[in-house]
């Protein structure tokens, strides 16, 4: 069995995993390359792999970075299965078609103001790509162990890390090698914990924050505490955000507060028609987290839905306290970028991030204390406060990565991926040191032979 790291290999994003034996190849997870250029730039580069010799790709879960490059892969060839959860399955069916959709809008919003080098822009993919790779996607339920052409056997176990996120175990030559895909947190107030990989030869690994210790005080109390003092200046909190898991574990604490008297009696606005949908998909998937239905119910009662482009416009024209969700979640895109153009000129707001930045990204640049971002094509003077909770964030920390990996028995090797250079290797020595085992951090394109 061989194993090639076509993504997320010395990066946080791009996560794509080529596995071979026997002349059958399957892709595990087909992600977009964000932040940076020179990352951003692979993906116009022609497929490493050409899409007709796979035979199947399994998915770990919904989120671009895993996902988001089907369109591509369907486009350029790809006309086997995509097996993921059911609930990956209904999260795709929004995601990709609204990736496809802003690509257009982005496209055309440099056509018509000239900002873009290329004349004319055109976007990566389109929403009718995005389409075509829907029709691809097949649901398996989680432990159901299921064959890939003659060679492999796979099954999906919890990962924690949004609804429907999985593990992928793949079996064959007689080896086991299990792909954590994104690993969330043990006490996550919505997701139930992720399963560990029994009896894995090979791990390959997620190490989003494999360098870093999540705060142990109580997110909310920092959310809450953060949106008093704004509303105290007479401030708006802008909090961008992912429209999958943490708009919603957001909502959850913002209405647990409400509740309590925690925050003032601010107007709180979702201005993601996106998140309001994945909201609705809590409801199907009742048994993929820890949420009741009345939960979910009254979570929603909390905020209150921005739908229509009017609506979100109208927002911008407010000069009174408010809190403001929206997508994306590192400032790469989507509406909340219109928040920021207008409310981070004012010292009496502030912009909340809720989670990990990569690097590269408007949010890593804002957390790190840009005093201007370009939006648009124009420079945006930033003198709003800036705020980072990083114990929001719905992956695993360096010791919650241990303990997962502790639990799964002693594996032949691990491989370190999906993150930083920094956090991948920090946590490559802290497996060596604390469990004792052979580890790596593989680099871009690298080849390894599972023997």
């Amino acid at each position: 069995m061989k194993l090639t790291f076509l993504g997320a290999a010395g990066t946080v994003t791009g996560s794509r995993y080529l596995v071979e034996s026997g002349g059958e190849r399957i892709l595990v997870d087909c992600g977009l390359f964000q932040g940076y250029k020179a990352l951003r730039l692979r993906n116009r580069e022609a497929q490493p792999v050409d899409p007709a010799t796979l035979s199947a790709v399994v998915l770990t879960h919904a989120h671009l970075d895993h996902a988001g490059a089907l369109p591509l892969l369907v486009r350029d060839g790809f006309r086997g299965p995509i097996y993921c959860s059911a609930a990956t399955r209904d999260l795709c069916h929004i995601l990709l078609p609204d990736s496809g959709r802003l690509l257009e809008e982005e496209a055309a919003y440099a056509n018509r103001h000239g900002y873009s080098k290329h004349a004319p822009a055109l976007p990566l993919y389109t929403e009718a790509d995005a389409l075509d790779a829907l029709e691809y996607l097949v649901p398996v339920d989680f432990h159901q162990r299921f064959t890939v052409g003659e060679r492999f056997h796979v099954h999906l176990t919890r990962a924690g890390h949004i609804l429907g996120a999985a593990g992928v175990t793949v079996d064959a030559e007689g080896r086991r090698l299990h792909f954590s895909g994104d690993l969330g947190r043990p006490n996550d107030p919505l997701l139930a914990p992720p399963e560990p990989a029994t009896d894995a030869d090979y791990i390959v690994v997620e190490s989003t924050y494999g360098d870093k210790l999540h705060d142990p005080a109580d997110p909310a109390r920092l959310l809450g505490r953060t949106i008093c003092e704004t509303a105290a200046r007479g401030g708006v909190t802008v909090i961008p955000s992912f429209a999958v898991g943490r708009a919603q574990a957001l909502m959850h604490y913002l209405h647990r507060m409400k509740v309590h008297g925690d925050i003032p009696p601010v107007p709180i606005y979702l201005n993601s028609p996106m998140a309001a949908d994945v909201t609705a998909l809590y409801r199907k998937h009742r048994h993929d987290h820890r949420l009741t239905p009345e939960q979910v119910n009254a979570m929603c009662r909390a905020v209150t839905f921005v739908n229509t482009p009017a609506e979100s416009i109208a927002l911008n024209q407010r000069r009174v306290p408010m809190v403001i969700i929206a997508a994306s979640g590192m400032a790469t895109g989507g509406r909340v970028l219109h928040h920021i153009k207008a409310f981070a000129p004012d010292r009496r707001n502030t912009i909340l991030f809720a989670g990990f930045q990569a690097g590269g990204t408007r949010g890593a640049a804002l957390v790190d204390g840009a005093q201007e971002v370009k939006i648009h094509g124009e420079y945006v003077p930033v003198r709003a406060r800036v705020v980072q909770i990083d114990n929001l964030s719905a992956h695993a920390d360096q010791g919650e990565l241990l303990a997962w990996l502790g639990a799964c028995g002693k594996p032949r090797r691990v491989f370190v991926t999906h993150g930083e250079p920094e956090a991948s290797d920090t946590l490559r020595r802290r497996i060596a040191e604390t469990l004792g085992w052979s580890v790596d951090v593989p680099q871009h394109g690298a080849v390894v032979e599972l023997g």
